[in-house]
């Protein structure tokens, strides 16, 4: 088995890109295929700077592995499609001499003026095709010798010759059997003026030399197909398997998601950031939102793929093992933003704790925050992890360890303070001045049994510890944000709250 991916270099890969990406991978990986990322720069004008880099980037980071590719070669180098520009061209020309194809001569102004007459008489959309190619300036209505002074002396493309008569039939590995009679299609253009291929006519060509054997796409291709079909006819090769996926639809199912819909439903549609060199416009990612790989991953692969078990949260590998076609939808997918928040909590949850330090560490620096030991930021990573789905949520969540509270209280929160136990207070910091061990477990015996012995249900304690020590009514546990901060932050915090309340304590 060999697959492909075969991205356009004209701007930042979708998210969508990356499940077509990503369901080529996991079935390659799965049969023992060979996996190949191909660049389809045949359109020059839409060429944007930087995109090649950034898609082998974004799919780097996903964890999407190439077998050959420009970045990594291989036996069926070059992988650039521009950079086969002459072996296109031969090819063209050998459809032609098989009579599946022609040379056309037709400028801009006289394919408009052909639209326009046609549509004056009643046609539809009139489009180049077996009605209106009689009427047009092409190999096949001009003398031969007309056509070699024009071949010799005037920009010409070459246009595939559509049948008359044909019923184009295919099986599509998700929808079934689909047909197109060929009066439905035109005679699209293979090689265009410039000597560069058409989508068409490369995608044929290198798909062959390559040797893949299923073309996974995007169902946006299917109305492609039939043409592709016919082009694997002419050439008398073998054809691959198709299969197209289904949409990526908006949240609503109201179309395709589209960048616009995530700028303003308020999610990436990108797995990185994307910075336009000619707008200068930035566009987030899944990567800077706080996304886990692993957690983009697994939410894209439940888009449009059913698993056979009833299970969502799956490793790569597990990812691999389970993935078939068979389980491929062919209706639309919804986009569900708070699921794939979820989905990639489950991701957090299950991260080795050193791992995610890894992760955590730099966004922790980049904020510029005070810096903090190893065993500390492990210890409240621990302590946040539960509660957060993206890794910035973890940093949130522990703000009480870098932003100490500020007394007196707004009057909201000084209201839900227990007097009685502020009164209490610079006795217990008394005792926990000598308490040992200072753990968790031995914070919470301590508050419990003082609570107990002075009367004070434990549920109006905390509350005002809290207050006292992060500034907020909720949050982590409380002991084990006392054990994180240590005895001597905990009991200066304490001291200050006491302070701020005209209480001292008699050292």
């Amino acid at each position: 088995m060999v697959v492909r991916f075969a991205p356009s270099p004209t701007g930042p890969l979708h998210i969508g890109g990356v499940r077509t990406a990503l369901y080529n991978y996991l079935l390659a990986r799965k049969h023992g295929g060979r996996f190949i990322l191909r660049i389809e720069d045949t359109d020059q004008t839409r060429f944007v700077p930087g995109a090649e880099e950034y898609i082998i980037e974004a799919l780097t980071w996903c964890g999407i592995e190439f077998d050959e590719g420009p970045h990594i070669g291989g036996p069926h180098a070059p992988y650039r499609q521009s950079e086969r520009k002459a072996l296109y061209a031969q090819y063209a020309h050998l459809l032609v001499e098989r009579g599946w194809a022609y040379y056309a001569f037709d400028t801009e102004s006289e394919l408009e003026e052909m639209r326009q007459r046609f549509e004056a008489a009643g046609m539809v959309a009139p489009q180049y095709n077996a009605v209106t190619r009689p009427y047009m300036k092409n190999s096949l209505t001009l003398p031969p010798e007309e056509v070699q002074e024009r071949l010799r002396t005037q920009p010409y493309v070459v246009r595939f010759l559509v049948p008359r008569g044909r019923e184009v039939r295919f099986y599509d590995e998700i929808r079934g059997w689909v047909s197109v009679h060929t009066k439905e299609m035109d005679d699209k253009v293979l090689l265009k003026s410039d000597g560069m291929p058409t989508y068409h006519l490369a995608n044929v060509v290198d798909d062959h030399l390559m040797r893949v054997t299923h073309v996974i796409r995007g169902e946006e291709w299917l109305p492609s197909t039939p043409l592709h079909v016919l082009l694997y006819e002419a050439f008398g090769w073998e054809r691959p398997k198709f299969a197209h996926l289904p949409l990526l639809l908006r949240p609503d199912g109201g179309g395709k998601l589209s960048k616009r819909d995530g700028d303003q439903l308020g999610f990436p549609v990108f797995p990185l950031q994307w910075r336009d060199p000619q707008t200068g416009e930035t566009s987030e990612g899944y990567r800077e939102r706080g996304f886990l790989p692993e957690g983009v991953v697994n939410y894209l692969a439940l888009l449009g793929w059913h698993p056979a078990e009833e299970r969502e949260i799956f490793t790569i590998d597990e990812l691999i093992e389970a993935f078939s076609l068979e389980r491929v939808s062919k209706a639309g997918a919804r986009f569900d933003f708070e699921k794939a928040r979820w989905v990639n909590q489950q991701h957090l949850r299950a991260l080795p704790l050193r791992r995610l330090a890894e992760l955590i560490r730099p966004l922790w620096e980049s904020r510029r925050l005070p810096p903090v030991p190893e065993n500390s930021l492990m210890a409240l990573i621990e302590l946040a992890r539960e509660r957060a789905t993206l890794l910035p949520e973890i940093i949130e969540a522990v703000r009480f360890y870098y932003e100490p509270p500020t007394f007196p209280l707004p009057d909201q929160q000084g209201a839900k303070l227990n007097l009685a136990l502020v009164e209490e207070l610079p006795e217990w910091i008394g005792e926990l001045v000598e308490l040992e061990p200072w753990t968790a477990e031995d914070v919470e015996r301590f508050i419990r049994r003082k609570a107990e012995a002075r009367g004070l249900p434990i549920g109006k304690v905390l509350p005002t510890l809290r207050l006292a020590l992060t500034g907020d009514v909720s949050g982590p546990s409380l002991y084990k944000i006392m054990e994180v901060l240590g005895r001597g932050e905990t009991i200066t915090r304490l001291e200050r709250f006491l302070a701020a309340y005209g209480v001292q304590r008699q050292v």
